[in-house]
Formats: structure tokens, C-alpha cells, sequence
């Protein structure tokens, strides 16, 4: 049997679809529209393009992931989110992962194994393992772990002080980005020399003896523009409390008592992060380099708590681009060329069960160990041309070629396994790569094109439809479209109609891994997502504006573990499945004063798998989120931050009690004098238990995984 499957799309239905959610959205917005015509000509009655609203209404963010374009918020065809680098300061956050729990839809959780953070957007990715349905870009470029799919278990953290905005596009994006862009995309852009103005030194201190200090530098070398970063940083880590673990379960089948539990969580790791950015003309060099080491493993690789192991990864990131405006008539053409090299390995080995285990038969004096590591290197080369000669139209095309290769991989142990998945102690540590490795290595080709049009419709209407083509020399091929109709229904009110397909190619590990507790599949396809969207967008007044948000999925083929079919042992990847989620989004942004600004937002989604009816997702039905921006006197900016995740559920099969829902409250107070800026952060303020379920039952945390009690964090920059 070929595997090529050269995905179809009904357009009929797509069509369809757009009739039926513009019927509704005419009735939505007929009162709205009437008043606030009135209501926006007294402001200004020559206000009519997207550049008078900016002036009008102080909307000056722009985004670019959603098209390649930059154009304005309120206009892109997407639900999309911008979080400046000055948002990042007002609320006193440090780390990639604090910010997208602010941005609506969005929660971050850990998961098993090793702790590791996941982006649940809509409630698709929360489900307790890795998410790879998110595409989690740096400058464009993306940062995907080839084995998991996803951003990596050892990504750890992300420093914000070389971060100039997030830009965030939740539902497909495909069409565009090609595989993992499913569920959402983030965008991580990094500083210009023209945000660092000569040479600015910071430092920070915080609880859990975490300390980071770094030095930036922006300015010219002869006619090339520099932006220079490094930062340093370590931490022990927060102590939460395992009350049992994996092996407490084992201590009672097997009647020893060699659990390290009740015992801390272990979250510390070291960390090293910087960047140069060169550009002359139209050519832009940027290459950067993130190392973790001796990250712990925080409830342990295979939930049971382990003190004495680390990982180490580092991760060196390299991208030349080039863009040339009008190099011809009306066209504009860009192309990058991109590098991502990715080692991950366990120095002394990963303890998946603490010394004296016992596992049926089998005895583990120094504990059952294993040792995984991977090295993997990313080439990307892609171009593009956009034509602006059509009047009324913005085309762009594009192509590109990706590859993929995990070219070394070892596998140390002190057990193998039987064809029944029980283990075998084998003695001392040594490498089974040529035995019974986890992985071997392999390599993937992607060739893709895409094409997409902005067509001004009508004065007020704009049309973005754009297609795409992915052709993997492993799996076959995949075809995803989309299409967005963004009404200015009147000066202050925006209404957007969108639907998109996107698609999760397989991961390494899903089709080539060997254990034969859970083994690979070559002849996976990906997984499927159709999503349709509603969203209304009201500027009320200069002081307020409102955005709704309604939105409907299909996930389908989608990749699970599946038990072997009896006589034949342990379980294999397979498309099963499929999961169908709705929700709504609103947010609120207003002005109460002159120095006191204000957001409130609250996301509720629900998913339901067919074949059983249940929710497959850990993520919260309902998550809402505030915050206020006060200037208590020049200079002076206070920040309180409330944020509430409730109502999540538990997986079929899983009769523990409902997960607790929780409220947190953060505060952040920052202060500038002359060339000094100091800010004090509080997380967590009135140490709230929170906890992220764990997955159970089975060899799992019983009681979920405890998040960070209270903690503070003192931040002293010096620009010079």
C-alpha cells in the first residue's frame, strides 16, 4: 500500500460553513453597528482606514505571523495576541511560561515525564504528555524537538530579557507554517539593536536561591548594525512535596520500602542564553545558544522521585535571511536559510526506579537505570515573493525545503527488556544501542509551496484565502487551506469569519521508537484539525474595547498508545480516535483613568471524545485572567494580577477525586530613576495550593503534581 494520502478538502462544506456563520454574525452585529457609527463620526468623521482607526483608538499593535505581513491587530486574519516587551515589564514576569498563562486560551501545565511545560491551547495539548500540537516559533524559525514533536522536555525556560514581543495565534495555522502549527503558534521575536541603545546590565534574585545577571548591547560596527545578549543563571529549583510516587505503588506490590517519597520535587537546573544579531543592507545574521544543565528531573522520568540524576541539553540556533523591497516592479521577494542543532543526553544515567526496586522478579540494588541520548540537526532553507500589482490583491508564494536528521542516538542501561516488557537486570550500566536501543537514528525530508491572497473585497471587506502543500518522503502528503473574511462593519466594530485545516505530522519517537512497552509505527498518518471561528471586535469608546471570540474544532486520525492485539504484548502508536472541542473567548480592555488601565479575559472550552463521551483534555473548562496597571506617581507602576483555572477533568478510567480548581494573586511594583529601573515581584502571593493533574492510574503521582507556593524576585537593570 502507498502512503502517500494527499489530504482532500471539501469546499463545499467550507462554503457552507461561512454562509451559516455570516447569517449570524449580520444578526450579532446590526445594533452594535448602528450606534456605534454615531457614536465613532463624532470622534472623527473622516476616521475610515485601519491607519485613522490606530489614531482614534490607540491600536498601533501589529502582528506578522498571521499572514507573513505586518498589519494591524484588529485586521489580522486570525484570533491573535501581541505581548510587548513593555507588557512583559508592567506585570514583573521573567519566564516565557508566566507569560502565556496571561494571554486568553492559553494554560500551562507539567507534565510527566521530567515536569515538563505544556501550552493546552483551547484545551487541545492539556492531555498530561508532551503537546506537540502547538508550533513554537523563534524569530520565525521553528524550535521543534524532531523526537517528541515538540518544543522539547529539556526547553526548560525562557528568558524574557532578550524578548521584544510575543506574538500568539490561537486555531490552525497551517496553511501558512506547515506541520504542528494545530492547535496554535507562537512567535518569539527577540531584540533589535534599535531596543538596546548602547549597553544595558542587569541582575535578579529570587526565592528558591535562584539568581540571574546579563549584560545586552545594541549599536554599529562600520555599517552593520549589532545587537549583542548573554545571560547566566541557576536555580535549586521549587521544594514542593511528593507525597508518593511510582514506587510507593511498587513498595506495596512488592513488600520492599526503597521509595524516596515523601521527598521534594526536583526542579533546579543551570542555565547559559545568548545571542548576536547582525545586519547589513538587506541581509540579517542571527544565531543564538541555549544550554541547561544539570536539570533535575522534578517527580522523576517515570514518576518516581530521583535526587541524584540531571540531564544536560544545549541548544545552538543559527538564521541568515535576506529581503529586498521592490527589487523589481511591484514585487518583493525574501528567502532565509536556517540551522537548529539540538543534544540531549543524561550524563549519569536516569534513575527509573531508586536503588533496591523490585519488579516482579526482578531486583535493582542500584536502581533500575536507564540513559538515553539524542543529537539532531535541523536544516531549513525556504522563499518567498509577494506581488502587489493586482490591484486589490497582496500575493504571496512561497516553497521551502526541511531537513530533519537525528543522526546520533545512545541508549545506556543496566536492564533489558523481555518481549513482554518486564524488565531484566543486566548488571552494571552499559550501552545497548546495538542491542536494544531506544531509538535509531533517522532522517526526514519535507518539501512544501503554499500561495495566499489578501483581496480587498469592498472598501470595508478583506478576504485572506491561502493554501499549502507539505510533502514528507516518510508519510506522503498533506494539504491544508484557509480562508478569512475580516469586515469593518463600521469604525469601531470588526467582525472576522475563519475556518482553516491544520495538521500534526508524527513524531520520531511515534513512528520509530523501540520498546516494546510502547513501540513506533512507520505507517502513521497525521493528525487532522478543521476549525471554525467567530470573533466580533468593539472599540466601545477610546477608553474601551471588547473582543469575542467563538470557535468549533474536529480533531481527527489522531495518534494514541494502543494495546497490542492479544496474544501480542505491550502497545504501539496508532491514528485513533477522534475529539471534537467549542468554546468562547472574551476580553476586556479599558481605561479607568489616566493612570489606571485595566484587562479582564475568560476562556471556556469544552472537548468531548465521541467514543466514550468523556473529555479527553486536563485543561480548564473555564480560565480568567485580570489584571490592573496603576501609575501610583511618575515613575512608579503597581500591578496586580489575579488569575483563576477551574474545572478540569479527569481521563476516562481515572476515579480519583476532581481536580482542585485554584486562584492565584501576583503583584508587581516597578519603579525608573534617570538610567536605573528596579522592580519587585510577587508569585503566588497568598501561597495557594496549586496543582496540575497528574495521569493516573497506574505507575503514576497519585495525589497531581504541587506547582510553586509563594515566591519573590528582586530585578535591578542599570542602562548605561
Amino acid at each position: 500500500m502507498s502512503k502517500t494520502n494527499l489530504n482532500k478538502v471539501d469546499f463545499s462544506k467550507v462554503d457552507f460553513n461561512i454562509l451559516l456563520l455570516k447569517k449570524s454574525l449580520v444578526a450579532m452585529l446590526a445594533l452594535p453597528c448602528f450606534t456605534s457609527i454615531a457614536h465613532a463620526q463624532s470622534i472623527n468623521p473622516n476616521a475610515q482606514s485601519g491607519e485613522d482607526l490606530a489614531l482614534v483608538f490607540g491600536d498601533r499593535a501589529t502582528i506578522s505571523v498571521a499572514t507573513g505581513n505586518s498589519q494591524t491587530l484588529r485586521r489580522a486574519p486570525a484570533v491573535a495576541t501581541v505581548i510587548t516587551a513593555e507588557d512583559i515589564a508592567a506585570m514583573g514576569l521573567h519566564d516565557l511560561n508566566d507569560v502565556l498563562e496571561t494571554v486568553t486560551g492559553i494554560h500551562v501545565n507539567r507534565i510527566a515525564p521530567t515536569y515538563a511545560t505544556s501550552y493546552a491551547i483551547r484545551g487541545i495539548g492539556g492531555n498530561g504528555v508532551i503537546n506537540p500540537q502547538v508550533l513554537v516559533l523563534q524569530n520565525g524559525i521553528p524550535m521543534t524537538d524532531v523526537y517528541n514533536g515538540d518544543k522539547g522536555n529539556n526547553w526548560v525556560s525562557m528568558p524574557l530579557t532578550n524578548v521584544s514581543r510575543i506574538e500568539i495565534i490561537r486555531g490552525p495555522g497551517s496553511a501558512l507554517y506547515g506541520a504542528d502549527a494545530f492547535a496554535g503558534v507562537i512567535n518569539i521575536i527577540t531584540k533589535s539593536a534599535a531596543e538596546i541603545p548602547g549597553t544595558t546590565l542587569g541582575g535578579r534574585v529570587a526565592s528558591f536561591r535562584t539568581a540571574d545577571a546579563w549584560i545586552q548591547h545594541g549599536g554599529k560596527l562600520a555599517d552593520m548594525t549589532v545587537a549583542a545578549y548573554l545571560q547566566v543563571g541557576r536555580t535549586d529549583g521549587q521544594h514542593s512535596i511528593i507525597d508518593q510516587d511510582a514506587q510507593s505503588l511498587n513498595d506495596k506490590r512488592f513488600g520492599t520500602h526503597v521509595s524516596v517519597a515523601p521527598g521534594s520535587l526536583n526542579t533546579e537546573y543551570r542555565a547559559l542564553d545568548a545571542q548576536l544579531d547582525l545586519s547589513t543592507g538587506n541581509w540579517r545574521w542571527r544565531s543564538s545558544y541555549k544550554i541547561r544543565n544539570d536539570i533535575g528531573f522534578g517527580p522523576g522520568v517515570n514518576s518516581a522521585l530521583d535526587p541524584t540524576h540531571h540531564s544536560d541539553s544545549n541548544r545552538f540556533t543559527s538564521d541568515l535571511s535576506w529581503n529586498s523591497a521592490q527589487l523589481i516592479n511591484d514585487w518583493n521577494f525574501g528567502a532565509v536559510l536556517s540551522y537548529l542543532r539540538l543534544a540531549e543526553q543524561t550524563p549519569q544515567g536516569i534513575a527509573l526506579f531508586p536503588p533496591g526496586a523490585r519488579i516482579g522478579p526482578s531486583y535493582f540494588p542500584d536502581g533500575m537505570i536507564g540513559g538515553p541520548g539524542r543529537w539532531q540537526r535541523t536544516v531549513r532553507l525556504s522563499g518567498f515573493a509577494a506581488y502587489n500589482g493586482w490591484q486589490g490583491h497582496a500575493i504571496r508564494i512561497g516553497a521551502g525545503h526541511d531537513d530533519l536528521n537525528l543522526y546520533h542516538t545512545t541508549t545506556f542501561k543496566n536492564f533489558l527488556l523481555s518481549p513482554a516488557g518486564l524488565p531484566i537486570p543486566t548488571g552494571p550500566v552499559q550501552d545497548y544501542n546495538a542491542i536494544q536501543p531506544h531509538i535509531l537514528p533517522h532522517r526526514r525530508h519535507i518539501n512544501y509551496v503554499y500561495l495566499q491572497d489578501e483581496w480587498q473585497l469592498l472598501p470595508d471587506w478583506v478576504m485572506t484565502a491561502g493554501i499549502r502543500h507539505d510533502r514528507y518522503d516518510d508519510f506522503g502528503g498533506t494539504t491544508n487551506p484557509r480562508l478569512a473574511l475580516v469586515w469593518d462593519a463600521s469604525v469601531d466594530v470588526t467582525a472576522k469569519l475563519l475556518t482553516g485545516r491544520a495538521f500534526r505530522a508524527p513524531s520520531f519517537n511515534e513512528q520509530y521508537g523501540i520498546n516494546p512497552v510502547n513501540s513506533g509505527n512507520s505507517s502513521l498518518e497525521p493528525e487532522t484539525i478543521t476549525t471554525h471561528e467567530l470573533v466580533l471586535n468593539w472599540q466601545a469608546n477610546y477608553k474601551l474595547g471588547v473582543n469575542l471570540n467563538l470557535f468549533d474544532y474536529h480533531m481527527a486520525s489522531i495518534i494514541r498508545s494502543v494495546a497490542n492485539p492479544a496474544p501480542a504484548p505491550g502497545a504501539s502508536y496508532r491514528n485513533v480516535g477522534q475529539v471534537n472541542g467549542h468554546g468562547a473567548e472574551l476580553e476586556l480592555n479599558w481605561e479607568l483613568s489616566d493612570n489606571l488601565r485595566g484587562s479582564f479575559q475568560h476562556a471556556w472550552q469544552k472537548a468531548r471524545d465521541p467514543q466514550n463521551g468523556t473529555d479527553p483534555s486536563l485543561a480548564p473548562r473555564h480560565h480568567t485572567f485580570a489584571k490592573l496597571n496603576w501609575q501610583m506617581a511618575p515613575g512608579i507602576l503597581l500591578s496586580p494580577q489575579v488569575n483563576r483555572v477551574a474545572g478540569r477533568q479527569r481521563s476516562a478510567g481515572d476515579t480519583r477525586p476532581p481536580v482542585s480548581d485554584y486562584t492565584t494573586f501576583d503583584l508587581a511594583l516597578s519603579t525608573k530613576l534617570d538610567s536605573w529601573e528596579l522592580s519587585l515581584n510577587a508569585r503566588n502571593l497568598f501561597n495557594a495550593d496549586v496543582r496540575e493533574p497528574s495521569l493516573a492510574p497506574g505507575l503514576a503521582i497519585p495525589h497531581d503534581f504541587p506547582m510553586a507556593p509563594r515566591s519573590l524576585a528582586l530585578q535591578l537593570v542599570r542602562k548605561m
